[in-house]
């Protein structure tokens, strides 16, 4: 984003951020003070319960979005808000930022070539401590850790089930066990594991949860060629060949700054503007992703193997 130069409008309930307004930037109380300024793109952060409501009234308004994942906490008026961005032809983007580290791409890459052959199962895991998260807050009244604000593990760590989504396609059928097994002061989930079955019968694992220090990330997939592994200790992406019975390495990041993904992503959601295309990560993936949390939450609730529709 070099040579930036933009009108920025903070709207925040917030009231610490008074020293951002001396480099320019607005800083409003309410959404409909910030629409005064006639905003063009907008990115909306706010708690995931309040997305959609929030991103209606600016799709409204001809502004494309930016909106923080995942889109909901519930199907309610997501897709009129579909309705809304197709019919104006607007760009929007959902924040998944897992899809702009170089492994993850290095992965997609990997796949699209076909180097693993005809792909058969894949785990993914992600692991961390919630009071870790925001050490400068509270993480009892954190949206991360309320039931009501569209927090827990399984809405809020959506990102792997994104990149799931964008390596393999369409979930078919999903069984969970999702919910709150620790000592963590909180109304939310706090662990989901999930099975999944795609509709090209790839079968994925995922674990998630808020309890384990330190945090952690791998992904490991199988096919009949042989077994790539990920893991975000040492930022490797290798395969281990069946035939050759060894190990190749095929990406290892020496230095990785986590703040790039998000660097990258803006630039890549800005330039999709610039462009007028649609981003690769828009409001029906988004939508498509959700409906796979909220299916695997009502599969724990039931006990029973759920078909994602």
């Amino acid at each position: 984003m070099e040579n930036f130069d933009a009108k920025i409008i903070l709207c925040t309930k917030r009231t610490d951020l008074k020293k951002y307004e001396k480099n320019g930037i607005i800083i409003v109380k309410s959404l409909s003070e910030a629409l005064k300024h006639e905003p063009t793109i907008a990115f909306v952060t706010n708690e995931t319960s309040y997305h959609v409501q929030t991103a209606i009234k600016l799709a409204k308004k001809n502004i494309d979005l930016f909106l923080e994942k995942p889109i909901s906490n519930s199907m309610h008026d997501v897709k009129k808000l579909e309705k809304i961005i197709h019919d104006k032809k607007l760009i929007s983007q959902i924040g998944c930022n897992m899809r702009f580290h170089p492994c993850i791409m290095k992965i997609k890459e990997i796949l699209k070539k076909e180097k693993l052959g005809k792909v058969i199962s894949v785990h993914v895991e992600s692991s961390s401590y919630l009071p870790d998260w925001h050490p400068y807050e509270d993480y009892r009244h954190g949206y991360a850790a309320r039931e009501d604000l569209g927090g827990g593990i399984s809405l809020t760590c959506i990102h792997e089930l994104d990149f799931l989504y964008w390596f393999f396609g369409d979930v078919e059928k999903i069984f969970s066990v999702t919910g709150k097994f620790s000592d963590l002061e909180i109304t939310a989930d706090d662990l989901s594991v999930m099975t999944l079955i795609f509709k090209n019968k790839i079968i994925g694992e995922v674990h998630l949860d808020y309890i384990q220090r330190p945090d952690f990330k791998s992904c490991t997939i199988k096919g009949i060629k042989g077994t790539l592994n990920w893991d975000s200790s040492s930022n490797e992406v290798k395969i281990f060949y069946r035939d050759k019975k060894s190990w190749k390495r095929e990406l290892k990041l020496k230095r990785f700054e986590k703040n790039s993904m998000y660097v990258d992503e803006l630039n890549y959601f800005f330039t999709c503007i610039d462009m007028k295309n649609s981003t690769m990560n828009d409001i029906s993936d988004g939508i498509k992703t959700l409906q796979i949390i909220l299916s695997a939450k009502r599969s724990s609730k039931l006990g029973k193997i759920i078909i994602v529709k």
